[in-house]
Order: structure tokens, then sequence, then C-alpha cells
């Protein structure tokens, strides 16, 4: 196991350093990365889904390159105008709701992203379900007029029974992102048919080929999304969106764009808004460049045997 440190260009998600690990397996290196504060349990399926990467067990894609969209953070006008430009993509995530922030910030940020999208780009919203059901319903009206209609709003409330009620009220279209994936039933969404989209992120759902399942159970359009990975990551990602039977949807998968190194010596960044469909190598210069201190590899190597303590435990 191999731990890793990369600065952020942009706080982003409470976080200004992207820390995680690399497991080796017989094809090669996948990553593990769970968010610091998620417990072993919850860290458990991402280590699944750096195993089934390290032994080279995803399935054949049905596409060289995978449409994604740039992410904006909660920033303000002119950063948002700025990273849309860079991100080279048709489509654009936009943070909102972000705490300590107002209606008019969220509006300024989407207008300065309308604005370098242009009329035929493509825009949704992410607000991390901290909206209840009546600002939801207000404000998704709200910036869907000032942005000229928004493609969807990503997990405006946190229950699956706030998103079908928001869903039920308004004319765009809702996604669900924690919902499915923090879910103890992640199905429930469809059986309350409280989404029009589900994220899928293969990190937290236990890799590729257990995300493939869900989408073929839940019956709705996916949009394969990032944990904020490095490339190593992300290839997951782009192996999940390849191998989909149907992708209507940019995928969320554009995030390297927001640290300001990489793990490999070819990073998958977009070209002309898609990123291709392969499986980068690790530069070792580039993992001896960011490897972590002394104590934060202890950090993980304890991290390591909590997670295989969970997984002894629920051995019958």
């Amino acid at each position: 196991m191999k731990v890793w440190s990369i600065p952020m260009r942009t706080r982003f998600r409470g976080i200004t350093v992207r820390e995680g690990a690399l497991v080796e397996g017989p094809a090669g290196w996948g990553e593990w990365s769970p968010f610091l504060e998620y417990p072993p349990e919850v860290a458990e399926p991402w280590l699944r889904c750096a195993e089934e990467a390290a032994a080279g067990d995803w399935p054949e894609p049905l596409r060289d390159e995978v449409p994604v969209n740039v992410t904006v953070p909660a920033v303000g006008p002119e950063d948002a105008h700025r990273i849309t430009l860079a991100g080279d993509c048709r489509t654009a995530k936009v943070k909102v709701a972000e705490p300590g922030q107002t209606l008019a910030d969220d509006a300024a940020r989407l207008e300065a992203v309308r604005d370098a999208l242009g009329p035929d780009g493509h825009v949704r919203i992410d607000a991390n379900g901290l909206w209840d059901v009546d600002t939801a319903v207000a404000t998704i009206r709200a910036l869907d007029r000032a942005v000229g209609g928004l493609e969807y709003v990503e997990q405006p409330c946190a229950t699956v029974e706030e998103l079908a009620l928001v869903r039920r009220r308004v004319d765009v279209r809702i996604a669900a992102d924690e919902s499915i994936r923090r879910a103890a039933d992640p199905y429930r969404v469809r059986d309350l048919a409280a989404a029009d989209v589900a994220v899928l992120k293969v990190q937290p759902l236990g890799g590729v080929r257990a995300c493939l399942r869900i989408a073929e159970d839940i019956g709705l359009p996916v949009v394969v999304s990032s944990a904020l990975e490095s490339s190593l990551g992300i290839a997951a990602g782009v192996a999940l969106a390849a191998a989909l039977p149907e992708l209507p949807h940019a995928c969320g998968l554009a995030t390297v764009q927001l640290l300001t190194d990489d793990l490999v010596a070819e990073p998958l960044l977009p070209v002309a808004g898609a990123l291709p469909v392969r499986r980068p190598a690790v530069d070792q210069a580039a993992l001896d460049r960011l490897a972590a201190d002394p104590a934060r590899v202890a950090h993980w190597e304890q991290r390591l045997r909590d997670v295989r303590g969970v997984r002894q435990d629920r051995t019958p």
C-alpha cells in the first residue's frame, strides 16, 4: 500500500488536501481513498473497489470515450467563469447551497457559468441534501429561471421521501446521489419514484461490477460521478461509464482538474468534453513526490486493519 497526499486548487467539500492510498494487485494499482471522517464500515466498499481494480476485474468497454462535465465549486462568479472555460466541457455541475452563502450567490455563480458555456451548454446543480422541501422547491424554480433551464438538480434534500415530494412539485429533473450510495436500501429511490437520474460512484458502492448491477436493477438513467479521486480512481469510474448499455448524460468524472498534481504521467483530463477510456499507469516519480508523511502512512495502515476487522466480523 502506498499513501499519497495532493493539495487542491480550490477548497472543495470542505477540504484543501486530498489524501488516499493505492493498493497493489496482479493487474497493477487500485485507488482506495475514503474520506478521512468515514468509519471502517463505510470505507470497506471503497477498498473492494480498489481490490477489483488491482485484480483487473473490469468489464469490456462499449465505447471509446466518456462525455464529462466540469465541476464548479461554490466560488465567486469570476472564478466560476474561469473554471468553466478551463474545463473544456459543454456541461457544468455547479455546487450550490454552501453554508454561509445566499440564493443571490448561487444565482450569480450560475449566471457566470451560463455565460461561459453559452446558450447550448448544459447546467446542473448539486445541493448535497442541504435544503428542506419548501426551500428546495422555491430555490430550484428561481435558479432554473436564472440559468435559462437546468439539466437536473442533484440531491436537493437529504432523504428519499423528501426527494419524492420535491420531484412532484418542480418541472426540473431530480438526481439522487447520497440517497443511493449512503442508503441501506439504494432501491428506495426507484420504489418511491423519487428521482429521474441515478448518480453512481464506484468507490462508495463497491466497484464497477457492483455499480453495473445497481444500474440494471434501479432502472434509471445513470450519471457516473467521482469521489474526488486521482486519475487512478477516475479510471474505475470511466470503466463503469464505458460499460453501461446507455449513457444519456455527461458524467462527473473530470475532477482531476481540481487537484494540483496527479499520480500518473498522463492524467485523465477532458479533451473536447470527453475522457478517453484507458487505464493510466502510475508514475513512480509522482508517487515519490506526493508520498504522505510517516504519520499519515501509519494512519492509513490502521484504517486498513480496521476495515479488515469489519470484514472478519461479517464472516459467518
